[in-house]
């Protein structure tokens, strides 16, 4: 998973499982808490998720500057692609 249009079908996949949102919703300019009412318990949830699935561990801190489903794909694009320190 090293490229954005895996994270986002990752990312597509977790909100349909996670919170039964229809695919149509989900598109990179989707704001996350207004557009897919994604609330801080569901980011929560979705930090995990992606957690599990990429092996990385998200920081929440991180997690609270994004708002849209792109920015989502981005920060977790930077996280996979940077080597640990």
């Amino acid at each position: 998973m090293q490229t954005r249009e895996d994270i986002f079908a990752l990312l597509s996949q977790a909100l349909i499982e996670l919170f039964e949102l229809d695919a149509e919703q989900i598109t990179l300019s989707a704001n996350l808490y207004e557009d897919l009412e994604i609330d801080s318990i569901d980011a929560v949830d979705l930090i995990d998720y992606l957690k599990q699935k990429t092996g990385k561990k998200i920081a929440a801190e991180e997690f609270k500057t994004v708002r849209t489903v792109g920015d989502v794909v981005e920060a977790v694009y930077q996280m996979v692609t940077t080597p640990d320190a």
